[in-house]
């Protein structure tokens, strides 16, 4: 169990690192847009990514 959350977290950086690396104008677009949010809208952002992920694991596993 341990070593697949090593694995998906080490995943997870894999993936989120490569934004930055091959956009990294698009990444300051994008961390300007989410600094302009209200609180409200980035916690739904945050639960539809939970749920998403949720779904996702679900039809891996």
């Amino acid at each position: 169990m341990w070593n697949d959350l090593w694995v998906a977290t080490a995943l997870m950086l894999v993936l989120e690192g490569m934004i930055p690396f091959l956009s990294p104008e698009g990444f300051r677009r994008m961390l300007a847009s989410v600094l302009q949010m209200d609180d409200r809208s980035l916690r739904i952002a945050g639960l539809v990514s939970m749920l998403g992920g949720l779904g996702l694991l679900y039809l891996v596993r």
